[in-house]
């Protein structure tokens, strides 16, 4: 009996038992589309996630103050790492802004409540005060009115442009804050601008709970209270990403006075480890993914191997003719194997085609754009098919061949 006869013997087997073979291809169906399902399903939940980080700006870096822990890390005296002052990050982006743009920015409270006559917000709203790049590298969009203008910014101008959810909870309608009067800090602002709805992680209300203001007169309503700044530079080329980043370290250590030798007295990251940190969840739940489609194949696994072994007792005495007639255990073997891979590979076939219309599903739900077809994923599904049926096919294949032709042809 050679290869292709099995495969023949194989497949008429398969159709001679359809009801019983359709129930076992399912259940390795189901765990093929779990495991494709969940994988393709946070392939697109990553793509939309890095959309959203692209937007916020992933080709940026900031320069903000060391916290105590990292002072630590660092080597730096805690005494002598003061905070950044006012004077020097202007004085940074006044000189770096030549080679490349620069958001400066400070947060004057996060407690906020904003009012507007007999409407006013709970007493969550973060006033930032920023400039003219500030929306650039936190994805901002303006829904109505206009951004900061340089008189605006350079004077101090009590204007302001507040988040969508603030808009609706003083005006309703967003369109009809611009022009109109706020309260903020004691202080009355005129709304030039209201901000695209845009969620935050974790439900924190981002931009929505945000009230922005010239950075120069959130300086000033601080009234000489300490204020902790951030510098987040503007990449325009990828490429030119790590030589900015030296650049402006060398600059802002002259700024500061630190030392030579000396650590710097500052933190300049990338914002690319928010990327790397959504990388890294990605990881974790493609393991998690892995691991439930692999405990259902378990479950499938084993019923296959049941089935299997239901089979080689209903052909016993087809196995005692075949032995009678030449065949070698080896062949006896092949063909129960291939029997069992056949099957785990139309199970699988069937899961991964399901596998990718629910993952596909899941990325129209997250809006992360195009039809995804995880070509790895499927290779590895099928893999992992042919190696279900190689383990659940084997031991019956293997009892198949040691049975004795003589007691076979008795077998009733």
């Amino acid at each position: 009996m050679i290869f292709t006869e099995n495969v023949r013997e194989a497949i008429k087997a398969i159709r001679d038992n359809l009801l019983r073979t359709s129930l076992t291809a399912a259940i390795i169906a189901i765990g093929i589309t779990a495991l494709v399902g969940i994988l393709t399903a946070i392939d697109a939940i990553q793509n939309s996630v890095s959309e959203g980080l692209a937007d916020l700006g992933a080709n940026t870096f900031n320069i903000s103050d060391l916290d105590r822990r990292r002072r630590q890390q660092m080597g730096v005296n805690t005494t002598q790492a003061e905070p950044i002052s006012y004077e020097e990050i202007t004085t940074f982006k006044r000189r770096f802004e030549e080679i490349a743009p620069v958001a400066l920015q400070t947060t004057l409270s996060g407690t906020a409540e904003v009012k507007n006559g007999s409407q006013k917000t709970n007493p969550n709203i973060s006033v930032i005060g920023v400039d003219e790049n500030y929306l650039a590298t936190v994805g901002g969009d303006l829904e109505h009115g206009r951004n900061f203008s340089t008189v605006e910014l350079r004077n101090g101008v009590p204007v302001a442009i507040i988040g969508n959810e603030v808009a609706q909870m003083l005006f309703t309608n967003a369109e009809k804050a611009l022009n109109q009067p706020i309260l903020l800090l004691g202080n009355q602002f005129r709304v030039i601008g209201v901000l695209k709805d845009k969620g935050g992680f974790g439900g924190g209300g981002g931009l929505n709970r945000n009230v922005l203001i010239p950075f120069e007169k959130a300086v000033a309503l601080a009234n000489g209270r300490r204020l902790y700044y951030r510098a987040t530079c503007i990449v325009r080329n990828p490429a030119d990403l790590e030589y900015l980043m030296g650049e402006a370290t060398g600059r802002f250590r002259l700024i500061r006075r630190d030392p030579l030798g000396k650590p710097e007295s500052f933190l300049i990251e990338k914002n690319e480890t928010a990327q790397e940190a959504l990388n890294s969840i990605s990881d974790r739940l493609r393991i998690g993914g892995f691991g439930i489609g692999l405990i259902t194949l378990l479950g499938a696994s084993i019923g296959l191997m049941n089935i299997m072994l239901v089979s080689v007792t209903e052909r016993t005495r087809e196995i005692g003719i075949r032995k009678a007639l030449g065949a070698t255990p080896q062949r006896i073997r092949e063909q129960f194997l291939i029997e069992a891979i056949v099957i785990c590979i139309i199970g699988g076939l069937v899961g991964i085609v399901l596998g990718i219309l629910i993952g596909n599903l899941v990325a129209v739900l997250v809006e992360s754009g195009g039809f995804i077809v995880p070509w790895v994923w499927m290779a590895v599904a099928l893999v992992v098919c042919i190696a279900v049926g190689i383990i659940s096919g084997y031991y019956p294949a293997f009892k198949a061949s040691k049975l004795d032709p003589i007691e076979s042809l008795r077998f009733e």
